[in-house]
């Protein structure tokens, strides 16, 4: 009987005894999905062990018929190496010599094959995954370019990256994370671009989570991975699209795939990542800048055009004559910055609602919520007409921040700026907007200072933030990564010589 410790149970070479314990370990018997199936290879017993909805039957048909005629003086002595080479046809076959690690390899999907008399179970990778085909993200859509995207099978998600990155230096490492779900992470860099040390970060930030599982897949990744629990502002960038992911490796990011997941994490990033857009890429450089501009003005908006309103409304006295038309013309029964407060709540409430809502009953609900309910409010005194105008304008600036994780930041981020005007006043704003400066300036994303190039400043890097650069003349990677190779141009120019 083979030795038995603490960690491991080595497979024993009698076949009833190994399946004594996947029977207790694995509750075969109580699970209709899990098979097992018992059968003759040279006069010796075998077993094949695999999950219903993983395994793909047509391959289990061909490696039975296969394995049916081996004769027992082909297969010994070293029988599991000699079905490896001479019956066994497919590829991704390796060993496993203990039952803990049989046991999460099955979980994962590949079927074990089991033989009287052997020490050895053979991993044979046959998996065939239920998944969606790769739509464009909803999200993420652009006018003109490629429409696949992500879906929620880790080895689909690598081969969408793969098919756009074919640098022999691109490594995909697979990890397993979570006690009982087992989940299966993947970093995915170019190695001689990304940052070795930030690389380290992350493994060890991997290597500390401790927990039963990652229901929420990569936002339970996220969660750990960045130590910044109570910051509403993201400290990753999410991708579905495989062109982003690739644009980003080539910088010297590091992507993370979660299986079950459609999103990928990028990092690291900074506040700047966040307002990017692939549209940008897909016109001229000088249509890309002006699209950057005005993305870069409607989230200007949803952050401060209603603290500022706000402000200017309480002081006229300040304003020249030409805006002298801010503020209402009347009194109303609600101060101004009380009705913000609730028209930006019942902004939040509608765009809730429109996500539980099915989509033939969407435009109902918008115009329930924009003619109905608002125009009914000012009618009878409890909004200023005003109110509604600029909570549009808000809303507008939000859905066109292209990273949904940083609008809803912006969004608290616009109501603690109003709190602090309506209460405090010009005070109040500046208070504010100093508070979220110290805020974002000490935030890092993986060592990296969130709100470069402006802290640290850069000047040639804010005018890439600000400006899109044509192609051409883009020579080096951003360098706060700090990439082991900064310049893009350089395998390019030994090419040619």
């Amino acid at each position: 009987m083979p030795a038995e410790d603490e960690k491991k149970t080595y497979i024993y070479p009698k076949l009833d005894q190994n399946i004594e314990y996947l029977r207790r370990e694995l509750g075969i018997d109580l699970c209709f999905d899990i098979l097992l199936r018992e059968f003759m290879i040279g006069q010796k017993r075998a077993l094949f062990l695999f999950l219903d909805g993983f395994a793909n039957s047509s391959e289990i048909i061909h490696i039975m018929k296969s394995l049916f005629v081996a004769k027992r003086e082909e297969i010994v002595p070293h029988t599991m190496q000699k079905i490896v080479t001479l019956f066994l046809p497919y590829g991704e076959v390796s060993t496993v010599d203990n039952l803990e690690e049989a046991v999460q390899q099955f979980l994962s999907g590949p079927l074990i094959f089991f033989m009287d008399g052997e020490k050895e179970a053979l991993i044979i990778d046959i998996r065939q995954y239920p998944a969606r085909g790769p739509e464009e993200p909803d999200i993420e859509k652009i006018t003109r370019g490629s429409r696949d995207g992500f879906v929620e099978t880790l080895l689909f998600n690598a081969t969408l990256i793969r098919r756009r990155v074919r640098d022999p230096k691109l490594r995909t490492e697979i990890f397993k994370i979570g006690k009982r779900s087992l989940s299966e992470v993947a970093l995915v860099y170019i190695e001689d671009i990304a940052n070795p040390h930030i690389l380290e970060i992350i493994k060890d930030r991997f290597a500390a989570i401790d927990i039963d599982g990652l229901p929420m897949a990569e936002k339970s990744v996220e969660e750990f991975i960045t130590n910044t629990r109570w910051n509403p502002f993201p400290n990753v960038r999410y991708t579905e699209r495989p062109d982003v992911a690739a644009a980003h490796l080539f910088e010297g990011h590091i992507c993370i795939i979660v299986d079950t997941s459609p999103s990928v994490i990028i990092a690291p990033v900074t506040l700047f990542h966040h307002i990017q857009h692939a549209e940008e890429f897909r016109h001229n450089a000088i249509v890309g800048a002006y699209i950057r501009l005005v993305r870069l003005l409607g989230v200007f908006l949803s952050v401060f055009l209603i603290p500022l309103w706000l402000l200017l409304a309480e002081h006229q006295s300040m304003l020249p004559d030409f805006l002298k038309f801010i503020g209402p013309k009347e009194a109303a029964h609600v101060p101004l910055f009380v009705q913000f407060i609730m028209a930006n709540i019942g902004l939040d409430l509608i765009r809730l609602a429109s996500i539980h809502t099915p989509s033939p009953l969407a435009t109902a609900l918008g115009l329930v919520g924009a003619l109905l309910i608002g125009d009914i409010a000012v009618k009878v005194g409890f909004f200023a007409p005003e109110i509604l105008l600029y909570i549009s304008i808000v809303a507008i600036g939000v859905f066109s921040t292209p990273s949904w994780e940083l609008g809803l930041a912006n969004r608290l981020t616009n109501l603690f700026l109003l709190i602090l005007t309506g209460l405090f006043k010009l005070p109040g704003f500046l208070a504010g907007l100093l508070i979220l400066l110290i805020y974002l300036g000490r935030t890092r994303s993986f060592g990296v200072p969130y709100l470069y190039p402006l802290i640290p400043f850069n000047w040639h890097s804010l005018m890439d933030v600000l400006f899109r650069k044509p192609l051409p003349l883009r020579d080096m990677r951003p360098s706060f990564l700090q990439p082991k190779d900064a310049d893009i141009k350089e395998i390019e120019d030994q090419g040619n010589k």
